[in-house]
This record gives C-alpha cells, sequence and structure tokens, in this order.
C-alpha cells in the first residue's frame, strides 16, 4: 500500500513539474544576421528616388525595414571604410587611410563586428568582399580578409574576373592590377557565371546548411565596382537616350577648392556621350546586384528564416557619376559620401518607414550588437540606432563625419567634412587649402560654396566648432 501511495505521490510530483516546465516560456532565439554589402554604391536606387534606375527588391527591403536617408561613410575608399565600420572605429583610430595598410598593424586587438558574433557561438562567415582585398590582387587570395572574424571565408571566381576583362570597352588606360576609370561591358551568359552571382549561390548554400543554428553571414557583392560587368539583359534595361549627365552651370566651378577636385581633368577628358555610355554600365550593374539581393531574400523566406532574421544592406561608400566633373570617389561631395543604408530587423516598431536623421556607418556595429543582445567592446566609436529604428523620426542630433588624406600630394593633407541634416562643411588641410558650405535645404546638388558668404558666417563657424570634435590624431601609414 505505501509502495503505491509513494508512486502515486511520484507521479504526481512529475505531472506537477512537468506542468511548470510546460508554462515557462521557452528562451528566446537568438536573432541571425545577413549582412549584404554592395561595392561603390552610391543610393541610385529606386527607393532613393532616382528616376531611372530599377532596384525592385531593394527597394521591397527597403519596405520591410527602415530606410536611412542621409546615411554617410567614415571614408570614401575601399579599404578604410571596410576597416572602420568592421571594427566600429574610425579611420583616425584604425590608421587605415589607403588601400595597403591592414588595420590590425594599428589596433591588433580590435574586435570585429563579425568576430564578435562568432565569439559568441554564432557560426559567422564571408562570402565574397566585405573586408577589403589588397592591390595588386592575385585571384583567389584572401588579400586584406581577417581570418579571426571569421568561422568560413569564401572567394568565389567568376568569368568577370578571368574571362571577360580582355573584352572591355574602355575609354582610359587600363590596369589589371589597379582597375579602370571608365570600362564596362554587356556580358555574355547568365548570373550565375559572374562573380556576384556565384556570392549568391554560395550564401545561399550557407544558409540552407546553417539555418538550425544562430548565423552571422556576410555577403560582399564586387559590382557595381570597375569595371562595370553585367549580363547584359541587365544593360537592356537602360536605353541610351534614358541616361543623362548631371545639370550644372559651369560657372559653380570657380567656387571650388582645386584640392576638392579628385578627377583631372574634368571628366577625365571623356566625351559626354562616352562618359553617358558608362553610367548605362553603371545602372545596369546595380541592377545586377539587386537581383542577386531579391534571390537572397527569397531564400531567406523559403528557408523560413525570414522572421528571425537581421538584414542590413549598404554600400561601402558612394561614387561619384559626373557630378562637379569628378568620379568614383575619394571625394567629399554628398554622391561620394552619402551611402544606402537599410536595415530589416525583426520586431522594430519603424519598420516600412524612412528615417531623415544624419547617421554613419560606423554606427552599424553597436547596432547589430545590441540587436543581438551581444557586449559591444567598450572602444566602439559609432552608436546604436535602435532608437531610430524604433521610432525614425525621434529627436537625433549627431552629425556624420567623413575625410579624405591626399597623401600623394607634397606634402600631404586631410580633408574632413561634417554634415548635419541641413549642412555639409568641407576644410581642406585645415581650411589653409580651402573650405566649403553647402546649404542642403536650398542646394541639394552642393552647386553653391557659401563658405565665404558673410551672411552664414555664424553658420560656418559652427560647423568648424563641430568639425573639431572628429578625431585626427593618430597619423596615416
Amino acid at each position: 500500500m505505501l509502495n503505491s501511495v509513494a508512486r502515486y505521490v511520484g507521479l504526481v510530483s512529475l505531472a506537477v513539474s512537468a506542468s511548470v516546465l510546460a508554462a515557462e516560456p521557452a528562451a528566446p532565439k537568438k536573432l541571425n544576421v545577413l549582412l549584404i554589402l554592395s561595392d561603390d554604391l552610391n543610393a541610385s536606387l529606386g527607393c532613393y528616388g532616382h528616376p531611372v534606375v530599377q532596384s525592385p527588391h531593394i527597394d521591397r527591403l527597403a519596405r520591410q525595414g527602415v530606410r536611412f536617408d542621409r546615411a554617410y561613410c567614415q571614408y570614401p575608399l575601399c579599404n578604410p571604410s571596410r576597416a572602420s565600420f568592421m571594427t566600429g572605429l574610425r579611420p583616425a583610430t584604425t590608421g587605415v587611410r589607403n588601400n595597403q595598410v591592414h588595420f590590425r598593424e594599428n589596433v591588433p586587438d580590435a574586435v570585429t563586428m563579425s568576430q564578435l558574433f562568432k565569439n559568441h557561438g554564432y557560426f559567422a562567415a564571408r562570402v565574397g568582399k566585405v573586408f577589403h582585398y589588397g592591390v595588386p590582387m592575385e585571384i583567389g587570395t584572401d588579400g586584406m580578409d581577417d581570418p579571426p572574424s571569421w568561422t568560413v571565408s569564401i572567394n568565389p571566381i567568376g568569368r568577370d574576373r578571368t574571362e571577360d576583362e580582355d573584352d572591355l570597352i574602355n575609354y582610359m588606360p587600363w590596369h589589371k592590377s589597379l582597375g579602370s576609370a571608365l570600362a564596362w561591358l554587356a556580358a555574355e551568359g547568365t548570373d550565375d557565371e559572374q562573380t556576384d552571382g556565384r556570392v549568391t549561390l554560395e550564401t545561399i548554400r550557407l544558409l540552407e546548411k546553417h539555418r538550425d543554428k544562430p548565423f552571422f553571414i556576410a555577403a560582399g557583392f564586387y559590382r557595381p565596382h570597375l569595371p562595370c560587368i553585367a549580363p547584359k539583359k541587365y544593360f537592356d534595361l537602360y536605353p541610351l537616350e534614358k541616361i543623362k549627365l548631371p545639370e550644372e552651370p559651369p560657372e559653380h566651378m570657380k567656387d571650388i577648392p582645386p584640392a576638392a577636385l579628385w578627377t583631372q581633368p574634368l571628366n577625365h577628358g571623356v566625351a559626354p556621350d562616352d562618359c553617358r555610355r558608362f553610367i548605362r554600365g553603371y545602372y545596369a550593374c546595380v541592377s545586377f546586384v539587386d537581383a542577386q539581393v531579391g534571390r537572397l531574400l527569397e531564400a531567406l523566406e523559403r528557408l523560413g528564416l525570414a522572421d528571425n532574421t537581421i538584414v542590413v544592406f549598404f554600400g561601402d561608400h558612394g561614387w561619384m557619376l559626373g557630378q562637379h566633373g569628378q568620379w568614383q570617389k575619394n571625394s567629399l561631395f554628398e554622391e561620394s559620401a552619402r551611402v544606402p543604408l537599410i536595415i530589416s530587423a525583426p520586431g522594430m516598431k519603424g519598420n516600412g518607414h524612412s528615417c531623415p536623421r544624419t547617421v554613419e556607418l560606423v554606427d552599424v556595429y553597436p547596432t547589430l550588437a545590441e540587436l543581438a543582445g551581444l557586449p559591444a567592446p567598450k572602444r566602439l566609436e559609432g552608436v546604436s540606432l535602435r532608437p531610430l529604428l524604433e521610432d525614425p523620426q525621434r529627436e537625433w542630433t549627431r552629425p556624420a563625419y567623413t575625410e579624405v588624406y591626399r597623401r600623394l600630394e607634397r606634402p600631404p593633407f586631410l580633408g574632413q567634412s561634417v554634415r548635419t541634416e541641413r549642412w555639409r562643411y568641407i576644410e581642406w588641410d585645415e581650411g589653409k587649402k580651402g573650405t566649403q558650405l553647402y546649404d542642403h535645404e536650398t542646394d541639394p546638388q552642393e552647386l553653391r560654396n557659401l563658405a565665404t558668404d558673410p551672411a552664414k558666417r555664424e553658420t560656418a563657424g559652427q560647423m568648424r566648432e563641430l568639425l573639431r570634435r572628429l578625431p585626427t590624431t593618430r597619423p596615416e601609414r
């Protein structure tokens, strides 16, 4: 009898324990991260109001998340920018102001964004270009990659990096190790024969393989970086008659300091129609990258990962397309410093809205750390954007800083820019080689330099004080 009672009490206790356990909420599932980078991508996207460029998949991501309308890189060049946003440190701290220096030469103990996730049990993978690849680059090598940051690194190689280079249409001297100023090709074949198509395939393979564990996967697309190679069908989206060069009054050039003009001669001396043909190639590459983004978003949906994955999309820096006669990057004009930035994070109240506040790429690292509940390194120099993901219109007074280093000049000197929601202010060599002030409320094309306007002296002084907060102490190497 006692044994029966004991067994009964034991069964009741097990049942009660089981019911208590069942009532306890399950631990929340860790959020995944899919970081998508596009090399040399400016804000020429449909969701940013571009009248010609077709980018339906990135536009859809913007409708799902928060589109930041005033996001800026810290240095408009690949290696300095990537070293900055992957470490959460500004170029003055990393000491990286060119494409040759590895950030660990100056900050050897930095914990990179992906390394933080890896250290906390995430599968961390890089496919394509995330950190910079050294110049010159040997096909298939890691270049300027950072092994401690990844569980897996994958370098796809497509025909655009092997066979197609010999067929480029090119209006500038072509050097395979350095790239070319204006070169493009409407390629034969499929998306998957191109390097970026293979980046997509490898990223999807990793998503499928690691769908049941927390992951941080970074997909780095090479386009629209030069040379602008994409399958011909993307060129067909853009009849040449729809491609326009910037319309600017020529007299505005007299107010621009010579130090601000990286492209010399203006427009590389290339005829306007050939410049338009290159812009067509750039737009084609943007649409090609957009198609790859669409494939990644579809894979998240198909694998049941969309509701538990933070998706971040951005360009590493902007790109000039003939504004002020300038091309490519290494400039402090708006088109070079500004980047597209979209963050789609599950459960954020701001999803589906745009944010007009001024933010920086150095903010991406602390944002992802907070969203994932991970302890970010204390020395990060950006801030979390989570408050803006919850309320994109909330008060926000932080400016954005961008710099370039004219190291080929003798003596070398810095160009520094500070951007608020209304103003951009630029100094070259602390003002000794010129200053620029633009009112984006009335002059979004930056055609009227107000730096010497007596009526704007107070504004220029206020912006100068903001600029003094940008750290510049570490020498360039």
